[in-house]
């Protein structure tokens, strides 16, 4: 059960690894995009492709949902990115229980944007958990763990990209724990529990009066989504990426303060930024010597 990107590796893995995976549970086909067109979810992409009958529901507490699951009878269910949470009678068909793959190192960051977040918040190290499903959110028995280091040169996107590649691993190796019985899950610390809250597009707005050490991994976590913004002019720009450079200037937060040549610094609360890439509100994805080509920011203009 799984329905972005990030949850394909692991049933490539699954796949590739020759396990008898007798349905796949997905949301519906959404509309997306500036023309909308109907687009079907990723793991229902890659469920086809590799011969898999898919099940696309809005709802999993239903009776017959459940029955479905229950006329299965699966050993186990692996639910990663799904976006529902299963009813406490679903997760007790299966005989090895019902298991998820998070993108944290649980008891840290429960909840749907766990990697932007640890991202934002300057962490340095950051991994997956397998657990048992309760009927919580992200509350059940740890079952394994693995870990990365968060690169200073790390977003959103990258730093997805590699955790769900090692999502497929894991899941075979807790498999294999659970079969074997080689795996003692381990109850949560709930007082240790930190929260990842969805984000919106709103968040992603710039607030200068934060020191550069802290706008910086901001930046970073909010890209590609919802892509860190300011305003200059009453113009949108988004921004993409960005350096700490120590400053002597005392301007207020967001002002626009001398740098080099081709360089635009933004006064901070505490040191400066210097932006490297950014976007308009209506245009490309730019260096910030070709956007200074078309762009007049003189010093001691304000962002906002």
């Amino acid at each position: 059960m799984g329905t972005p990107d990030f949850a394909v590796p692991a049933l490539r893995s699954l796949h590739e690894n020759n396990f008898e995976v007798s349905l796949v549970v997905t949301q519906p086909d959404r509309p997306k995009g500036r023309g909308k067109k109907v687009i079907p979810p990723p793991v229902k992409v890659a469920a086809e492709k590799f011969g898999y009958p898919v099940l696309q529901t809005d709802s999993v507490k239903t009776d017959a949902f459940y029955n479905i699951i229950k006329e299965i009878g699966p050993d186990l269910m692996v639910v990663i990115a799904f976006g529902h949470i299963l009813t406490e009678k679903t997760l007790l068909i299966p005989g090895f229980g019902s298991i998820n793959i998070h993108a944290s190192l649980l008891p840290k960051y429960r909840g749907s944007a766990p990697i932007q977040w640890s991202v934002i918040n300057g962490d340095k190290e950051t991994g997956i958990t397998t657990m048992l499903l309760d009927n919580g959110m992200d509350t059940g028995d740890i079952l394994l763990t693995e870990k990365t280091p968060i690169n200073p040169e790390d977003t959103s996107a990258s730093l997805h990209d590699r955790l769900a590649s090692m999502s497929g691993n894991l899941l075979l190796k807790t498999i294999k724990g659970l079969h074997d019985k080689t795996i003692t899950p381990v109850k949560q610390n709930d007082a240790d529990a930190t929260y990842a809250p969805m984000l919106s597009k709103k968040d992603g707005r710039i607030n200068w009066k934060q020191t550069a050490d802290q706008i910086e991994p901001f930046i970073r976590g909010m890209t590609p989504w919802p892509g860190a913004f300011t305003f200059f002019n009453d113009k949108r720009l988004k921004i993409f990426k960005a350096n700490v450079v120590a400053t002597d200037y005392t301007e207020q937060p967001g002002t626009i303060i001398k740098g080099f040549t081709d360089e635009l610094r933004i006064m901070t609360g505490k040191g400066a930024l210097s932006i490297i890439e950014l976007q308009g509100s209506s245009g490309k994805r730019l260096s910030i010597k070709d956007f200074l080509r078309g762009h007049k920011m003189p010093v001691g203009s304000i962002f906002s």
